[in-house]
C-alpha cells in the first residue's frame, strides 16, 4: 500500500463486506427477477472471496452486514412506500427467506459477525458500532455491493466517525459502470483511500 494518504491500523483493522446476498448477486434473486443486469455485482464475488482468504489468514476480523425488511415491510420506509413499492411484491429482501442470504461462495463462518440493517448504511440502527467498539476498531476495508448506495452511505457515515477508511475498487460492484466510477471518485475525494485487492492483500502480508 505505498503511495497511499493513509494505511489501515495494525491490529485495529477489521474487513466490512457490504449486502453480498442473494438478492444482488444470484441469478435467483429479486433484482435478476425483474430483468437488471447483475453481472457487475456477481464480479464481485471472487475479488470479495480473496478479501475474506486473505483477513481469516490474517486474523482480520471479518464483519458481514445484509439488507433485511420485515416480511411486511413496516420498515421499508419511503424506498418501499413510495419510490420502489414493487420491491415489495417481490419479497426483496424479506426477514427469513433465501434472497437476505449470503451467497453461498462467501457462506460466514462462526467466528465472523453479521449485521442487519434495513436502511444503506451499516452503521444506521444497527448493532455496528458495539461490534466495532469491542473489536478497537479504528480502520474498516470495505468491498461488497452495491458501490453508490450501501457502500457508498457505510463508506461516508464510516468517515464521519473518523473511521481510517478504504473502499475496495475491484471487490465492489454496481448494477452500471457509470455509477459505479462516479461513487469511487466521490469516496476517493472526502471519505476513503481507494485500494485494490491486492494492494490489502500485500498490506496483510
Amino acid at each position: 500500500m505505498t503511495d497511499h494518504r493513509m494505511t489501515p491500523t495494525a491490529g485495529r483493522t477489521a474487513l466490512m463486506v457490504i449486502d453480498m446476498q442473494n438478492a444482488f448477486c444470484n441469478d435467483g434473486g429479486s433484482i435478476a427477477s425483474i430483468d437488471l443486469d447483475i453481472s457487475m455485482l456477481k464480479a464481485a464475488i471472487k475479488p470479495c472471496a480473496r478479501l475474506i482468504d486473505g483477513a481469516r489468514a490474517a486474523g482480520i476480523p471479518i464483519i458481514y452486514t445484509r439488507y433485511v425488511y420485515r416480511a411486511d415491510y413496516a420498515d421499508g420506509g419511503v424506498l418501499v412506500k413510495y419510490l420502489l413499492p414493487a420491491l415489495g411484491e417481490l419479497d426483496h429482501l424479506a426477514a427469513g427467506t433465501w434472497d437476505v442470504e449470503i451467497v453461498e461462495e462467501l457462506t460466514p463462518q462462526k467466528s465472523d459477525y453479521v449485521v442487519d440493517k434495513n436502511r444503506p448504511s451499516g452503521f444506521y440502527a444497527s448493532g455496528l458500532e458495539p461490534i466495532l467498539n469491542g473489536l478497537d476498531t479504528d480502520s474498516l476495508v470495505v468491498c461488497g455491493v452495491t458501490t453508490n448506495c450501501c457502500v457508498e452511505t457505510t463508506v461516508r457515515d464510516a468517515s464521519q466517525r473518523d473511521y481510517i477508511t478504504f473502499v475496495v475498487t475491484d471487490a465492489t460492484g454496481e448494477l452500471e459502470q457509470e455509477r459505479h466510477d462516479f461513487a469511487i471518485n466521490t469516496m476517493a475525494f472526502l471519505f476513503a483511500e481507494p485500494v485494490t485487492v491486492d494492494d490489502v492483500l500485500q498490506f496483510w502480508q
